[in-house]
């Protein structure tokens, strides 16, 4: 017999207590105490006969293209999800609405090409997002962590964003770490809001000296704080295509209300000559009758 108390011990009763419940282990996975993982398996497929009170789920470095929503809801304790290194893609809307109480969710090394409002509108007690190395993420809407109010970390370093809605990320309370590193961000002058953001956030920006732009070709290879100067300069001096086409039409109505005084300040000319020239004529005719 071993020692009351001792980690041989309380190893067996917990897998006593697993065959006296009928839990089984998924396939090819370990188990332990709420944690199932099932790394580098090379599952095809999200694993069946996971315990229902499981907590943390590792999937990482397998072939799983899809998880299915209705099998994640019977996972209503889960708080930790890893698939990073999968082939998860584009059907990931409304996929995590049974797993509310999820903390730390990991996606990357996937196939994502978009993030919309219903990818993680669920997940209200998200603290954790890691999105990066999605090579071909190339949309997140503006809206898409309206409802993740407490995530604190968030990783879309490594992909193909060129850019990012500055309310987006500006309008998370609890935000402490941005990952934006190696992404292929257009430097316009509509990606000025963000940057601007960026140098008065007390956000942490990982890695910050390869956070830089790609396109256009002027500033390619620019870090950040020197993309703000060059753009502030730009953007605020330089007219654009909608500013010529308001000038000209204010010019235009210059013009306008000019001619239009002009003709008719000279009716009025006309108008106070005949008049005249007609009270003259008046006048002559009553001496000569006279």
């Amino acid at each position: 017999m071993f020692p009351s108390g001792s980690p041989r011990s309380l190893s067996l009763v917990f897998l006593l207590g697993m065959a006296s419940q009928g839990i089984s282990c998924p396939s090819r996975c370990s188990c332990q105490y709420l944690e199932v993982n099932c790394t580098g398996q090379q599952l095809q497929e999200f694993p069946v006969d996971i315990p229902l009170d499981t907590r943390q789920l590792i999937l990482a470095a397998n072939n799983v293209s899809y998880l299915p929503p209705v099998e994640l809801s019977f996972l209503a304790d889960l708080v930790y999800l890893d698939c990073r290194k999968n082939l998860l893609g584009d059907d990931l809307d409304f996929t995590f609405i049974g797993v509310a109480r999820l903390v730390y969710l990991d996606l990357s090394f996937n196939n994502l090409s978009q993030v919309t409002f219903s990818t993680f509108s669920h997940l209200l007690s998200l603290v954790v997002l890691k999105i990066s190395d999605n090579p071909n993420l190339v949309a997140i809407e503006k809206d898409a962590f309206a409802n993740n109010t407490w995530l604190r970390h968030l990783d879309v370093s490594r992909t193909g964003l060129t850019f990012l809605d500055t309310s987006t990320v500006r309008d998370l309370p609890n935000l402490r770490l941005l990952g934006l590193t190696d992404n292929l961000w257009h430097c316009n002058c509509s990606f000025l809001d963000f940057i601007t953001w960026m140098m008065e956030s007390d956000v942490h920006f990982p890695d910050a000296d390869n956070i830089t732009c790609y396109t256009p070709a002027g500033l390619r290879a620019l870090r950040m704080p020197a993309a703000e100067a060059q753009l502030h300069f730009s953007c605020l001096t330089q007219l654009h295509k909608q500013d010529y086409v308001f000038l000209g039409l204010v010019g235009f109505c210059i013009f306008l209300a000019g001619t239009m005084a002009a003709w008719l300040a000279g009716v009025c000319a006309v108008i106070y000559e005949a008049h005249t020239s007609k009270g003259e004529e008046e006048e002559e005719e009553e001496e000569d009758t006279a």
